[in-house]
């Protein structure tokens, strides 16, 4: 058995790192103490980190149809009354006490394990029917819809796009993804329509400074930051958005409070962290389909497919160019649940990696 990826361990840490200053620079204006608590989750990630790489491969594999099932069983529960917690009108907490449990980030991990064990039983190269796809189509679509009840439209496009694009990575005919696509838009054309304020976020997307002190709020502010910015920032801390202007400064729109206070420099310092270190989880998938080890091959992809889309969809909607929409930036925005998840992806990408015996 090899070490970990050496390229990989140290973009993730970095990532970490950089996360934790710029958590504690944009809540700084804060009441409660983002310090002591985002510390708390970081070392609670990093023991789930060591926990996921000492378990071997084969434990996930086995289990991977449990996953599946605990991701639906979680993402159900949070609807039940009694069990979820309601915050802002979206019902995706359960409140444990001192930890509030997200079912949606814990579904990403479960669908990535789940995804990758029906891949290494089915061989989507050399059987083209489509009856091959239903199945983990339909097992995404169930997990799809509780969220949408919640809602977490996020996790639905991040989910969905990454199924697909694993299940086209494995063989799957790319004229099968046709009507999927346009069944996608017709239900995000569906979800749009049914709620107003859905209506209003898209309208502020395309004009947001026709509704500056409206439903563009939060944009228009995060835009202003960009603009503050520019090539090196105000410096660290000097940032002006955080003080109560940017709502969710520390969380979905921290890119904002980077780009303010660090500049165009340290933004693309920031993406390229990401970029390595997606880059690197995409390297171990392939190069361990190359060596016939599916189940390690796929589950690196779809981590890696995972984080890498959960990423570009948080700097599109920052930078204004995706619809607002509350989704966190891997290692870097606030939040336990995130944070643990990703982590763990990371560490089945360095587990896959020890067992492939990688050079």
């Amino acid at each position: 058995m090899t070490l970990p990826d050496r390229p990989l361990i140290v973009a993730w840490l970095l990532a970490l790192g950089f996360g934790f200053v710029m958590v504690v620079s944009a809540s700084v204006a804060m009441p409660r103490d983002y310090f002591s608590r985002h510390g708390i989750y970081l070392g609670l990630a990093l023991v789930g980190f060591l926990l996921v790489l000492a378990i071997p491969l084969g434990f996930w594999q086995r289990i991977h149809r449990l996953a599946w099932l605990a991701a639906a069983a979680l993402c159900g529960l949070v609807l039940v009354p009694g069990f979820g917690q309601e915050i802002n009108g979206a019902r995706r907490w359960i409140d444990l006490g001192p930890f509030t449990l997200q079912p949606a980030e814990i579904a990403k991990l479960c669908m990535a394990i789940y995804l990758a064990g029906y891949l290494s039983r089915v061989d989507l190269a050399r059987n083209a029917s489509a009856l091959l796809l239903l199945r983990p189509l339909l097992a995404l679509a169930a997990v799809a819809g509780l969220l949408a009840m919640q809602p977490d439209i996020g996790t639905v496009a991040v989910l969905g796009a990454t199924a697909c694009l694993l299940l086209f990575l494995a063989g799957a005919r790319l004229r099968y993804f046709v009507p999927l696509a346009l069944a996608g838009m017709g239900l995000f054309a569906a979800l749009t329509v049914a709620a107003p304020y859905r209506l209003q976020r898209l309208a502020s997307f395309t004009d947001p400074w026709a509704t500056a002190f409206g439903s563009g709020y939060q944009l228009v502010q995060a835009l202003i930051a960009f603009g503050r910015g520019e090539l090196f920032g105000l410096g660290l801390g000097a940032g002006i958005q955080k003080l109560y202007y940017l709502p969710e400064a520390h969380n979905d729109f921290i890119f904002a409070v980077i780009a303010e206070e660090l500049g165009l420099v340290g933004a693309l310092a920031l993406l390229t962290l990401l970029a390595v270190l997606v880059h690197r989880m995409l390297s171990i998938g392939r190069d361990l389909l190359r060596r016939g080890e599916i189940f390690g091959g796929y589950l690196c992809y779809a981590a890696g497919l995972a984080i890498g889309l959960q990423s570009l969809i948080n700097l599109g909607v920052t930078s204004g160019l995706l619809p607002t929409k509350g989704i966190t930036l891997p290692f870097v925005s606030y939040g336990g649940n995130s944070l643990i998840v990703c982590c763990a992806m990371v560490a089945l990408a360095c587990r896959a990696r020890m067992e492939g015996g990688q050079r």
